[in-house]
């Protein structure tokens, strides 16, 4: 579900953020399939820094630029161009690894510290549009975000050669401890040195907030080449789930001309057919993509990613009823995935058969019980909700949608609808009362939304 989560977002956020790149990014990326590679990927290196993987969020960004970076309250942001310029998965263990130094260092913060005047002006105006943002709300998080103009000038967010030196001993000490090769790190370094040094291309982003000095590079192989795990290389089913996201990838944000470019149709690999039946699909070729993706169905019946990509390809072209099936094969073969609830759930109100919103009720309970903000699962229920004639159940789900992107005034407004409506004592009641007394309005917030009540009419006659 790729093309349909692509969240068209500002993902400026609060911290190691430059001007440039908060321009350059789309938004926000969700997959079940490139998030498992990279909770794969992260998990381990974040536990081999003494960090609980469950308190540290990965989030996928929109964007083909070369970048990563973190943020306070232990957050990890991967631009979808470090994946697909990686040559191999050490490469982004690599950069990954040196991102949870910088955790791991407390370097946020000292940074934090050190930049607080230039920083409190922005913080109050960013902070909604940080959560809505994370939430997968766009435009919220576009328009708050959009509020807070001197960020887009404000470039104090860097880390000082001595931080970026320990976050690269920390990087290679994780990467040791998991008994794997720090030389991605360096290669991937190497590469990037080249360009900035012997190439007129435009500096990467990555470099705006992590200066890259010549002796880095080689401070970094010594102390690779030091640990007894240095010639221990990526596996080739590491390997081949790589090249399998790069394509996918590829064929949702690249144009498809470029895509048959880079994938022909002599090339019969895997990567290459998922990436082609995706770029067919974007042409409005259906017959094309199905062709190419009920070969790879038939080559792994029992891949799920294959089956999800059918059912959104169905799904989007109008094929409802028909996009039931394969999102449901999807979910079978891994019920613990959320987004293949919510994918599955989707296609099921929208069939609108009683059996099937029911259906989708219990799946879209079951994925918001592990991802409480996501705001689409949220909408589907209160469509579910609506569908079955259940209006307050429905007005309390839309509560749940506006809390969780930090619309306070919206989640006050329809909690306090469903309080009214739902009967005394019973949990939905008592998450109504819970909702209203989190989002209770500041009078800031007030002014706010009547300022731009008052502004709406006069906007629809320009």
């Amino acid at each position: 579900m790729l093309m349909r989560a692509i969240m068209r977002i500002v993902s400026a956020v609060l911290v190691m953020v430059s001007a440039t790149a908060a321009a350059h990014a789309q938004g926000l990326v969700r997959d079940t399939e490139i998030e498992a590679i990279m909770r794969a990927y992260t998990n381990p290196l974040l536990e081999a820094a003494d960090l609980e993987p469950v308190d540290v969020d990965i989030y996928l960004v929109s964007d083909m630029e070369f970048n990563a970076f973190v943020t306070r309250g232990q957050n990890i942001f991967l631009n979808t161009g470090l994946i697909v310029r990686a040559e191999t998965p050490l490469e982004i263990k690599g950069v990954i690894a040196h991102e949870i130094g910088h955790i791991e260092g407390a370097h946020l913060i000292r940074i934090g510290n050190a930049s607080r005047g230039a920083m409190a002006t922005m913080a109050a105006s960013m902070a909604l549009g940080l959560a809505a943002a994370l939430a997968g709300e766009g435009g919220a998080g576009a328009a708050l975000m959009a509020s807070a103009p001197q960020f887009a000038t404000l470039d104090v967010m860097r880390y000082s050669r001595a931080q970026e030196a320990a976050a690269d001993q920390a990087a290679v000490r994780f990467l040791t401890a998991t008994g794997q090769s720090g030389r991605g790190l360096v290669s991937i370094f190497e590469r990037l040195r080249y360009r900035e040094i012997f190439t007129n291309q435009r500096r990467w982003e990555y470099f705006r907030s992590h200066p890259l000095a010549g002796d880095r590079v080689d401070a970094l192989r010594r102390n690779v080449e030091a640990s007894p795990y240095a010639d221990i290389a990526d596996t080739e089913e590491e390997v081949a789930a790589l090249r399998r996201i790069q394509a996918k990838i590829i064929g949702f944000m690249v144009p498809p001309a470029q895509t048959f470019h880079r994938y022909p149709e002599s090339d019969q690999s895997i990567p290459a057919r998922y990436a082609r039946s995706v770029a067919y699909y974007k042409q409005g070729l259906m017959d094309r993509a199905e062709e190419e993706l009920s070969g790879l169905i038939e080559l792994e019946p029992d891949n799920p990613f294959f089956h999800e990509l059918h059912g959104q390809m169905l799904y989007e072209s109008g094929s409802i009823t028909a996009s039931i099936a394969p999102n449901r094969r999807a979910l079978e073969l891994m019920p613990q995935a959320p987004l293949l609830r919510i994918g599955l759930a989707t296609s099921l109100i929208a069939d609108g058969a009683a059996d099937h919103v029911d259906e989708a009720v219990t799946h879209l309970r079951h994925a918001l019980a592990s991802e409480p903000r996501n705001a689409m699962g949220w909408f589907q229920l209160s469509l579910a909700h609506q569908a079955r004639g259940e209006i307050a159940e429905a007005e309390l789900a839309t509560a749940e949608r506006a809390f969780a992107v930090g619309d306070n005034i919206t989640a006050f407004q329809f909690a306090s609808r469903a309080r009214d409506e739902l009967d005394r004592g019973t949990p939905a009641y008592i998450r109504a009362i819970e909702i209203i007394a989190a989002a209770q309005p500041s009078p800031a917030e007030i002014r706010e939304y009547n300022r731009r009540r008052q502004e709406l009419p006069r906007s629809r006659t320009r």
